[in-house]
């Protein structure tokens, strides 16, 4: 995907977390959006990332599934779509921290009973972090 359709994700996602802050329901009323755009962002922030560093191959997806996994396996996944060593971008190291930060339990938001304003609060901050070291 193009990095114009990427911002274009972003943006959506972005709209969306804007509406549940400012929802007088709160952030439960939300929270299966919030966890299934959340996740969305996060790798829709990634691919943006690897656009901006000019490595992400043609054509290649990033899989926030992956996100769940080990970091280790999460660099070796991610080294498969890109043309350069990852080794030679140690921040990503920190943007991956947080993206597996976010995606913890995304599953229990996104298909469980309501859980508590402060746990999803917690992941739109660790989004919006991992929005601004990204420079998205």
């Amino acid at each position: 995907m193009r990095p114009e359709k990427h911002q274009e994700c972003l943006n959506e996602v972005l709209d969306e977390i804007a509406t549940a802050l400012k929802d007088p329901r709160g952030l439960i009323a939300h929270q299966r959006r919030l966890a299934f755009l959340l996740s969305l962002g996060t790798a829709t922030i990634i691919e943006l990332y690897l656009h901006r560093l000019n490595i992400i191959k043609e054509g290649a997806k990033i899989n926030h599934e992956w996100f769940k996994r080990k970091k280790d396996k999460v660099i070796l996944q991610l080294q498969n779509q890109v043309v350069s060593s990852l080794s030679n971008f140690p921040e990503l190291e920190e943007l991956l921290e947080i993206a597996l930060k976010i995606e913890t339990k995304r599953d229990d938001l996104a298909y469980g009973a309501p859980d508590s304003e402060s746990i999803i609060q917690e992941k739109i901050d660790l989004f919006f972090k991992l929005k601004e070291l990204a420079k998205c």
